[in-house]
Parts: structure tokens; C-alpha cells; sequence
């Protein structure tokens, strides 16, 4: 009951603030910041557009400083509203330096450092800027206040356009507590709502904990890594809002499975019982499960029951017809396995893109953000299932993502053991390169495919309505933190402290 009179208040203060939209639009980053703008979602949206277009010389009519100016630039472009990086401008002296007042200013430098991880392609100030910010805020975290030091570093290391939503909230109800602006009505609707939705998460990794254990995989599959819980973690990043509850417990089934059959193919099955494996899979019959070797019988199982699972949620809602995209995807992720297999077992080296050509669809994306559709409800129509089949723009971002931010942390590891050769040596081999500039090229590849995804992100109209593109962008953003300074979907203990945070410890009130 608390939570619900807070949540009023929290709206009147919304509404409140549209007297002034400066006000209104830095209200709406707190409430974003504090993950708690999903409540007022239609207000929200309903109030940008308006500013936006009703106040075309909003940033250029005020005398805004390089903070303000940076969140509004940054809210805006978050919520799809191509705001102009020219707003910058004005920050650089006549020589085309940022002027001294700026270096100066370190909540402006954190704002636009922000701001600038929202560039697309062809915004060379917000190239400019991003290098600047960076290299001025290490030495600036150095003479900052500990409050203000601690934001300085999360954000080098995670900055929000990267960051899954719920860490975002994490993090910054901590910072919230500390400023002394506060606004204590909203700082404790905050922490009740975080924690209120994360006893809901809890019960939901009992469930896949469960599906775990009922299907035996510790001791039928030994061989696989048990990442329930990181598998969890990922879906919750795509979606975590309550009314999704059902299809991220279904999606953290399919992640597990996935992630048991990458495990399979790479590391332990013989090429014919996969390819039998293959062949049953594509017949969606359980009366030919008796044709399977025993442990491919069982994640073959598995995965039936699931897909069994999505197919009554889906009919429910009267909406089956979603279901053979979702299963042509994953049977084109498991084909695709089979082709990295096949170049393996012939000793095969290919080049830089045919390797992505393959290596980008055993990111597993594709079946899991097609599945993810699915549990959008009616706003994912019939259009956007044909749309991602197209594989679009923002798909192929995403799969750049990630495939080369797990190949660039793990591709050492990989060669330890026998593996396909990853898209680092692919390229070091092509282009006759050291590892050193073959890293270099490809983090460059990967900031292109970060601003492909702004630029998909910030267009309108969209293809295919802007909350199904937001999965997409909360996927990258799920690969940025399991990936950022490792592996940390196989060695947990890059990430354990976030889990902990997130569904673990309560926000202390």
C-alpha cells in the first residue's frame, strides 16, 4: 500500500514538473536513473514528444550548461528523438578545443561523456568528446569527492547506453542517497520498488533452478556448465519489468539449453550423434526421441517440453503463429553449430567473413530475441517476426556485439584447448597482423556496431515498434557487462557482485 501512495505522489510530481520542460525532462532522467520510469511509461513518452517538437531552440533558448545540456540530449536520443549533436557547439572555443570552463566542470564532463555513447555514425564532436571526457575524468575521479569519484568510475567502466537497466537502477539509488538534492519521496519509492521486484526475481530463479534439477542436467550432462542463474541474469537484463515474469523464466530455459548444446557441439559430442541430434531436432516429434544417444536424447527432451511451453503461452494470448519463427531460429542456430563443427573437424580456416558470416549466428541472439518477441504481447505483430528474419541493421549490430566481444576475451582460452579458430585469428591470418592490431581493429568494429545501434535506435519511424527494438539494445547491453573484462559467463566471478546486488542483497531503506 506504501508503495502505491508513493507511486501517486511520484506521478503528481511528474506532472508537476511539466511547467518547466528543462525540469520536466531532468525529472524524467531520475525517474529513468532510478528504474522506476517503467510505472509512467505513456506520461512519459507523451511529454518528450511534445517538447521536443513544440520546443525546437530548447537547448539554444536557455543558457544551459554543459550538464543540463548533456541530459537533455541524452534523455532524448534514449527515447528515440534525434536530438542534434550540434548542441555541442557552443562548448568549443574558436581554435575547435573544448573550452577551459568545461575541463572544469566535472558533473558536465561525467554528462557528456554520458551523452557521447549515444553518437551515431558520422558525429565527429561526439567522437571528439567521448576521447576527451575519458581521458579527463581518470584524472578527475583522482581529485573528486569519494561520492562523486565512485559515479566517475562505474561510468568508465559501464556507461548507461551499455549498461543492463537494472544495474543502472542499482547503482544509482546508492549515488541518489548520497546527493544532497534528494528527493526523499522518490529516493523511497525507489528502493521499495527495487526491492519489491526483486523478491519477484528471486522466485523466478527458483523456477529455473528447478528446471534444472528436474531434467537431471548436473549428472546427465556433466560435461556442461551449470549457469542457470547467469542465464537468468541475461534475460532479466532484456526485460525485467513484472508483467513479463512468465517469458523470462521460458527465455531463461531456452538461454540454459542453448547454452548446454554450444557446450555439446564444441567440447563433446561426435559429429554423428549430432547430426542424428540435428535431425530429430528438425522433426519437433517426441516419438523420435528413442533414436538419440542418451544425452542428446535428454537436452533434445528439454528442449521439446519448452518450445511446448512457448506454444501454449503464445496460444493463449491467440497469437501460435509467432511459434515457427521461434523455431526456425533456433534450428538455424543449431545448423549454424554444426557448420563451426564441421570447419573444426576439417582443420579448416576461414576467412574473416565467412567465419562472421556463421560465428555471428551462434551468438544465439536470433532464437532467443525471436522468443523474446513472442512474450511482447500484441505489440510484436506478425510484420516484426518476417522483419528480424530479414536480419536487419540492428540484428546484425547486435550480433557483431556479440560475437566479438566474446571472441576478444576469450579466444586465449580457446586456443588452449582444439577449437575453431575465433574472428581474431581469422583476422591476424587474413590480413597478417600481429594480435595486438587485430584487437585494435576489431574494438573499432565493435564501436561501429554500438553506433549502428544508436542510429536504429533514434530514427523515426521505426520499422517495427521502438519496445521491440529496446530488446535488442538490452541484449548488447547484457553482453557489454558479461564481457567487459572477461568471460563472465563461464568464470561468474567477474559478474558475482552485480548478481548479489541484484538479487541477493535488498536495497537497504
Amino acid at each position: 500500500m506504501e508503495t502505491e501512495t508513493l507511486k501517486q505522489k511520484v506521478k503528481d510530481m511528474l506532472m508537476a514538473s511539466t511547467a518547466d520542460p528543462i525540469n520536466n525532462v531532468n525529472f524524467i532522467d531520475l525517474l529513468l536513473l532510478l528504474g522506476v520510469s517503467y510505472h509512467f511509461e505513456t506520461d512519459i513518452e507523451q511529454q518528450l514528444e511534445r517538447i521536443f517538437y513544440s520546443q525546437q531552440n530548447l537547448v539554444g533558448g536557455n543558457q544551459l550548461d554543459l550538464n543540463f545540456t548533456s541530459i537533455l540530449f541524452r534523455v532524448f536520443r534514449q527515447h528515440g528523438f534525434k536530438m542534434s549533436c550540434g548542441v555541442f557547439d557552443k562548448f568549443k572555443g574558436s581554435d575547435g578545443k573544448w573550452k577551459e570552463s568545461v575541463i572544469e566542470d566535472v558533473r558536465g564532463l561525467l554528462s557528456l561523456y554520458e551523452a557521447a555513447n549515444l553518437r551515431v555514425p558520422g558525429e565527429s564532436i561526439l567522437e571528439e568528446a567521448l576521447a576527451f571526457t575519458k581521458d579527463n575524468l581518470k584524472s578527475l575521479a583522482l581529485k573528486s569527492s569519494p561520492h562523486l569519484a565512485k559515479q566517475i568510475t562505474k561510468a568508465l567502466d559501464q556507461p548507461l547506453n551499455k549498461c543492463p537497466p537494472r544495474i543502472v537502477a542499482r547503482n544509482y539509488i546508492s549515488f541518489y542517497e548520497e546527493e544532497e538534492s534528494r528527493n526523499e519521496t522518490l529516493l523511497m519509492f525507489a528502493k521499495l520498488d527495487f526491492n519489491r521486484l526483486q523478491l519477484l526475481h528471486q522466485q523466478e530463479i527458483s523456477q529455473i533452478e528447478r528446471f534444472w534439477k528436474d531434467y537431471s542436467f548436473s549428472s546427465e550432462i556433466s560435461y556442461a556448465r551449470e549457469r542457470y542463474v547467469e542465464a537468468y541474469t541475461w534475460m532479466n537484463s532484456l526485460y525485467f519489468e513484472p508483467q513479463y515474469t512468465r517469458w523470462r523464466v521460458i527465455l531463461s530455459k531456452i538461454v540454459v539449453l542453448v547454452s548446454i548444446i554450444d557446450d555439446t557441439f564444441d567440447a563433446y559430442g561426435i559429429p554423428q550423434e549430432l547430426e542424428c541430434f540435428i535431425d530429430v531436432l528438425k522433426r519437433w516429434d517426441i516419438a523420435a526421441l528413442g533414436e538419440l544417444q542418451d544425452y542428446t536424447k535428454v537436452i533434445c527432451k528439454a528442449v521439446l517440453d519448452v518450445f511446448e511451453e512457448i506454444h501454449e503461452e503464445a496460444s493463449k494470448e491467440g497469437r501460435p503463429y509467432c511459434v515457427p519463427y521461434a523455431k526456425d531460429a533456433f534450428i538455424g542456430l543449431v545448423n549454424n553449430y554444426k557448420a563451426e563443427g564441421k570447419w573444426y573437424h576439417d582443420g579448416y580456416i576461414p576467412t574473416f567473413e565467412e567465419y562472421m558470416s556463421i560465428a555471428m549466428k551462434t551468438t544465439t541472439y536470433d532464437p532467443v530475441t525471436t522468443i523474446s518477441f513472442i512474450g511482447m504481447g500484441p505489440v510484436a505483430r506478425l510484420e516484426a517476426f518476417e522483419w528480424l528474419q530479414k536480419d536487419p541493421k540492428i540484428m546484425k549490430a547486435l550480433n557483431v556485439i556479440g560475437r566479438l566481444m566474446d571472441d576478444i576475451w576469450t579466444h586465449k582460452f580457446e586456443q588452449l584447448r582444439e577449437h575453431i579458430p575465433s574472428s581474431v585469428e581469422c583476422y591476424m591470418n587474413q590480413h597478417n597482423l600481429s594480435e595486438e592490431a587485430a584487437l585494435k581493429d576489431l574494438e573499432k568494429m565493435l564501436e561501429d556496431a554500438w553506433k549502428d545501434m544508436n542510429e536504429e535506435l533514434c530514427m523515426r519511424p521505426t520499422a517495427v515498434p521502438r519496445a521491440l527494438l529496446l530488446r535488442l539494445l538490452n541484449f548488447a547491453r547484457a553482453t557489454y557487462f558479461f564481457y567487459k573484462h572477461g568471460d563472465g559467463y563461464t568464470n561468474p566471478e567477474y559478474v558475482k557482485d552485480d548478481i548479489r546486488a541484484l538479487f541477493v542483497d535488498p536495497v537497504p531503506l
